[in-house]
């Protein structure tokens, strides 16, 4: 039997260029298959929902409350099918990991691209892979923001009439591609069907192709190797097998991560969409996106407002601040690699502290999106006698330049003191060293 395999197939092969590949043995290097596995069980659970859940706004009497034969209850059918899956066996169960599942891909791959960013894996010849990083990160937020949608509550509808009114902000043609997107004038009719299909179907698909990529060249390139292998063997590659050990690993590791999911949904609920109702005219206030798209929200919240008519088209605030200026923090996230000056590959991971600048400006980027994102309570704030409402804009914009360039010089300073300190251990062991010989 294995003969004839063989013969057909050419396993040894595939066992030699594949299955024998080393992996690097560190616990960073699990981020990036905690969001594969996430990827495998939002595919998973996300097909359980879809097989009880009906794409249509079109009303249909509620079950739950049916009304009176003079006036039944009507509600669009996907927020019904939202209730029904809530009453099934397990239903809420399901709804609750497919959400929190969501929530830590997205974690792990922002986490998974700060550990490649600081330790300078994204150099030569690793580029592309970071580009499709990306990417998936960019399609991983969109996806999600689609299946918040789905169960079309009171919500989903302000949520989605926010997006709308986004895409149509676009000067000259953001009414048509709004459409475009949306299948007509918001809401319409076929604005559910046509955001269930971005969920289940196209932007799935894109992010199977990314990660399909993102591997393969991985898998040809190998990975970046922990510092430890420069000691061992330099220029070699230090690792696991692929299957003889690393794959229990990648077993044990996928079946304790679906434990936590599991765990962590049974305790902390989801969205209640039975809290919220069906859509409505009702506005909610403060109406907030999920934590990896509040930066965004809070550039929204402190913008002024304005709008400047050139050639037929108003470009406003909300352009600017949910288009344009997103647009640019993913440009400069983009252009990373195209930083990076050196010609020779990088094979190691690089010791932050030892690349500075390139440390400082990641953690004052990051301070950056976190005061972005603290502005997006700006309503909060005020309330709560933090803020005002005449200081709270100047404010905000002030802390989204301040905590950044003190983060920036801070780290500096820090890391300058770290080298001060290793300088004066190389003298002291060199003394020691220069006294033993005496």
């Amino acid at each position: 039997m294995n003969q004839w395999l063989e013969e057909r197939l050419h396993i040894s092969r595939l066992n030699d260029k594949f299955l024998r590949k080393a992996f690097p043995v560190h616990h960073s290097f699990f981020l990036g298959e905690i969001t594969l596995f996430s990827l495998v069980i939002l595919i998973l659970t996300g097909v359980i929902l879809a097989l009880s859940y009906e794409p249509s706004n079109s009303l249909v009497t509620n079950s739950f409350d049916p009304g009176t034969a003079a006036k039944p209850n009507l509600i669009p059918a996907a927020f019904h099918s939202a209730l029904k899956i809530n009453a099934m066996p397990f239903g809420d169960m399901l709804r609750r990991i497919h959400h929190w599942t969501a929530n830590i891909m997205v974690a792990a791959a922002v986490i998974h691209m700060m550990r490649i960013y600081f330790t300078g894996a994204f150099k030569k010849p690793r580029e592309i892979n970071w580009w499709i990083g990306m990417m998936l990160l960019i399609f991983s937020a969109l996806t999600a923001v689609t299946g918040y949608i789905l169960p079309y509550d009171n919500y989903a509808y302000n949520t989605v009439k926010v997006v709308y009114g986004i895409v149509a902000s676009i000067p000259w043609v953001g009414q048509w591609v709004a459409q475009a997107a949306f299948a007509g004038a918001f809401p319409g009719e076929g604005i559910i069907p046509r955001i269930y299909g971005y969920h289940i179907m196209l932007l799935p698909a894109i992010l199977i192709a990314l990660t399909a990529a993102h591997m393969v060249i991985m898998i040809k390139q190998k990975h970046t190797q922990p510092q430890y292998a420069k000691r061992i063997a330099y220029k070699k590659i230090v690792g696991v097998p692929l299957m003889t050990q690393q794959t229990p690993i990648m077993l044990l590791l996928a079946l304790v991560f679906a434990g936590i999911i599991v765990l962590f949904s049974a305790f902390i609920p989801v969205h209640p969409v039975e809290f919220f109702g069906p859509p409505s005219t009702t506005p909610i206030n403060n109406i907030k996106p999920d934590w990896y798209l509040l930066w965004v929200f809070g550039l929204l919240a402190i913008i002024p407002s304005f709008e400047i008519n050139l050639w037929g088209g108003a470009i406003g605030a909300e352009f600017v601040g949910a288009i344009i200026m997103p647009t640019i923090v993913l440009v400069a996230m983009f252009a990373v690699p195209m930083l990076d000056r050196a010609r020779d590959n990088q094979y190691y991971a690089e010791n932050p502290t030892n690349h500075p600048v390139r440390l400082a400006a990641g953690v004052a980027f990051m301070a950056m999106l976190l005061v972005m994102s603290v502005a997006g309570y700006k309503p909060e704030l005020i309330s709560a006698n933090i803020l005002t409402t005449a200081n709270s804009n100047a404010i905000l914009w002030i802390l989204t330049v301040v905590v950044p360039a003190v983060c920036y010089f801070g780290v500096l300073g820090i890391v300058r003191g770290i080298r001060t300190l290793r300088e004066a251990d190389e003298r002291d062991r060199a003394l020691h060293a220069a006294h033993a010989d005496d």
